[in-house]
């Protein structure tokens, strides 16, 4: 087995016995790092410490990823214009904080024979959000309920995305 010392430099190849002789000698312990490689790879070193500093790794690479959630606004095919400005504005807040947006056009009794308004209601909402997210698919029609769902983009997407819109 390929033995590694705490700084990471190798000591030398030696049997499984005289790694753990050595690491006894110098009050460590021996740790198998890659045990799939060949020869094996071990390293010297206090398991504790190096316990922890997995431990930290990890607690690390959490705050890196931040889960994504899904956020529902309620639309009206006929709404007020200061109402769809409102919802609007709090679709922004969520998309540029990481979260993707569903938006959803509730049609109530006879309203579903005008599906029109529901399309146009977020086609204006399409136009109103390029610069904080893009449509995953088209607005799906499901019983009453007609529904687009947004995904907030990266910086380096938005001009890409502005462009093929107002194209």
């Amino acid at each position: 087995m390929r033995v590694i010392d705490e700084q990471g430099t190798q000591i030398e190849v030696m049997s499984k016995a005289e790694a753990l002789k050595k690491a006894k000698e110098m009050d460590l312990d021996l740790v198998l790092v890659a045990p799939n490689a060949k020869p094996p790879v071990a390293k010297i070193i206090d398991f504790s410490k190096f316990k922890f500093q997995q431990e930290k790794k990890e607690q690390t690479s959490k705050k890196k990823n931040k889960s994504q959630e899904l956020k529902e606004l309620r639309l009206t095919p006929f709404m007020a214009e200061n109402d769809l400005n409102v919802r609007l504005e709090r679709a922004k807040k969520f998309l540029s904080g990481g979260d993707k947006v569903r938006l959803v056009v509730f049609f109530r009794g006879r309203q579903i024979t005008k599906k029109q308004f529901g399309y146009d209601i977020l086609q204006q909402c399409k136009v109103a959000l390029v610069e904080y997210g893009a449509p995953e698919a088209e607005a799906k029609l499901r019983g009453k309920n007609l529904e687009v769902v947004f995904k907030p983009i990266k910086s380096n997407e938005k001009q890409k995305t502005q462009d093929q819109i107002l194209a």
